[in-house]
């Protein structure tokens, strides 16, 4: 249906005013979807609400969608920060349907259930970032000055870099990156990556065979394989939901010409300096795209607790990697709305409460292993 779409409105002309990179989740093309198929349904909504949007509705009343979360929708005009209505319009869909966009640390009002207890009634409802990766990048710690750029860790991962305006240009629509709304006035311009995804279902795969494994086992088995023995595309269309992840990484292997890994060592090493070399080549579009110089990457959320790939994706990026905090979205969340409360000044003081409350660990770049990465070109 996307190709369907675009003979209304250019990709180009949607990417130039959202800033989004086109992928079918987006919720763009599956209200596009509805309008065609089962327009009775867009008819009987009232409001677009985002699950953030939704939770604060039904604490306070208020409907409302917040910018950091609206802004992934591809429905919104990334340089405004309000619906992108020309678009929306030209694909037949109503405007009615969209609340007013909210800032973060908007405050809706107090809670007005009232089957909760008088306590809790009343208390103020406030938007943070609604999208969870904007509330982590957030509580990033970095100092103030430093050439930085931001890991969001697990399941997937979104390397990116924290900027005061969208990156729009022809170079960064082929990049296919993605310019999403961030906190306190900035922009996430970032890549969507498989992350530790191929780890899990491999430890899947092996589970179904009788061989299951803790994470904890399968980083060590990775460490006692030889390093940068076999990688691949993490992104692979083949490695997007396969039956047999290790299979699949076995068969991409081969199709490449390479030696496939050999066990479940050598297969889970094999996913983790492919992502190390994802990141490599991500952070030299992000350095193209704006200019900089990226010398530390901070690495936060669920995948920091992998001293492994934290280690190897210093050695393949050639950056210090500061890993933590592990709950960066909910810390993220929580001092943000203590900055909307005025209990914290701005983004510099709350990264400055999160350098002091957290335990971070450092990885610096093994020489020799850096040198061997250097010769591994970008696939």
């Amino acid at each position: 249906f996307i190709d369907k779409v675009f003979t209304r409105v250019s990709q180009q002309e949607i990417y130039a005013q959202t800033g989004i990179q086109t992928m079918q989740i987006n919720t763009l093309f599956q209200l596009a979807s509805l309008a065609e198929y089962a327009p009775k349904l867009l008819e009987a909504a009232d409001k677009l609400l985002f699950i953030p949007d939704l939770i604060h509705y039904a604490l306070s009343g208020n409907p409302h969608s917040e910018f950091t979360i609206a802004s992934t929708s591809q429905m919104l005009d990334i340089s405004t920060r309000a619906w992108s209505t020309n678009i929306i319009h030209r694909l037949g869909l109503p405007t009615q349907l969209l609340p007013d966009v909210s800032l973060d640390g908007s405050h809706y009002g107090g809670i007005i259930d009232s089957r909760l207890p008088a306590g809790v009634q009343g208390i103020p409802v406030i938007a943070p970032g609604g999208h969870d990766t904007a509330c982590a990048v957030a509580a990033v710690p970095a100092h103030p000055g430093e050439n930085w750029a931001y890991l969001s860790s697990g399941t997937w991962s979104l390397l990116g870099l924290e900027l005061t305006s969208p990156v729009l240009t022809h170079a960064a629509h082929t990049y296919n990156v993605t310019n999403e709304g961030g906190v306190l006035g900035t922009v996430r311009l970032l890549k969507n990556i498989a992350g530790l995804w191929l780890v899990q279902e491999s430890r899947k795969a092996y589970a179904r065979m009788g061989r299951e494994r803790s994470y904890d086992e399968l980083t060590r088995l990775a460490a006692d394989a030889p390093a940068l023995g076999s990688w691949v595309d993490p992104d692979h269309p083949t490695l997007i939901s396969p039956e047999d992840m290790p299979l699949a990484i076995r068969e991409l292997c081969l199709a490449s010409g390479m030696t496939p890994p050999e066990g479940v060592g050598a297969t889970i090493r094999c996913c983790l300096d492919s992502l190390a070399l994802k990141y490599r080549k991500t952070l030299r579009i992000m350095e193209e795209l704006t200019g900089r110089k990226i010398d530390t990457l901070h690495i936060v959320g669920g995948g920091s607790q992998n001293r492994l790939l934290n280690q190897i994706a210093a050695d393949a990026t050639g950056c210090t990697v500061v890993a933590g905090p592990v709950e960066a979205t909910a810390i993220g969340n929580v001092l943000l709305q203590a900055v909307s409360m005025g209990w914290v000044n701005d983004l510099r003081e709350l990264r400055t409460i999160v350098r002091d409350s957290v335990s971070l660990e450092i990885f610096a770049p093994d020489p020799v292993m850096q040198a061997r990465f250097a010769e591994v070109p970008d696939f």
